[in-house]
């Protein structure tokens, strides 16, 4: 007697998705999010740039709340334009697991790079800025194929590297102002939060 063959469970969709399921409704969240930003910094501005202030200061009870709102400011228009395109475009792709895996993602980077900060940057220094969540996007896009062993997704971190690869020299010290600290500890936990994604991915489709 031959017994019927179970067919092996189908992964879902997210381990080898590289775009959103929503696309337009994800950059439709984008945009906000960065219209959002422009319109702190336009505040910031007009009101004396104090919003600068409230970043994350190192071993600094009051600094803790800087790990919050930190990514919010910037600073000035510089500083800002320089961070739009690849906070929208990694953010973007970084949704192609859904609003919810992007904001888990999200958090875990935003969170994790900015306790780190707290621990390591320079004391009575102001850290502010949203490029340890885009590094953190970054290499959360370049290593995620590996772990859930999509060749998509490898090929995609394989063009954002040829790309945007330089920006990884972002991660060593020496450029005075820029906190490498944050872009250090953002992509440590991009990589963290693919490794959890992929492995949440698997058990999914195990079960």
């Amino acid at each position: 007697m031959t017994l019927p063959q179970v067919p092996a469970p189908t992964p879902p969709r997210s381990l080898s998705r590289i775009i959103p399921p929503h696309p337009l409704r994800a950059a439709v969240i984008m945009l906000v999010f960065t219209g959002a930003l422009y319109a702190l910094e336009l505040f910031d501005q007009a009101t004396g740039e104090g919003l600068d202030n409230d970043g994350i200061i190192a071993r600094n009870l009051d600094g803790l709340w800087g790990i919050l709102w930190a990514p919010l400011l910037h600073g000035g228009w510089p500083h800002l334009i320089a961070n739009t395109l690849p906070f929208l475009v990694f953010g973007w792709l970084a949704m192609a697991g859904g609003l919810r895996q992007w904001v888990g993602v999200t958090a875990l980077i935003w969170i994790g790079s900015g306790v780190m900060v707290w621990l390591t940057a320079p004391s009575f220094v102001s850290t502010i800025g949203m490029s340890g969540v885009i590094f953190g996007w970054l290499l959360f896009l370049l290593v995620r194929g590996f772990f859930a062993r999509s060749g998509k997704q490898i090929l995609l971190g394989l063009v954002l590297l040829v790309l945007e690869g330089g920006m990884l020299f972002g991660v060593l010290p020496g450029t005075p102002g820029i906190s490498w600290q944050a872009h250090l500890f953002g992509a440590v936990f991009g990589i963290l939060a693919a490794w959890l994604v992929a492995k949440a991915d698997r058990r999914t489709a195990i079960a």
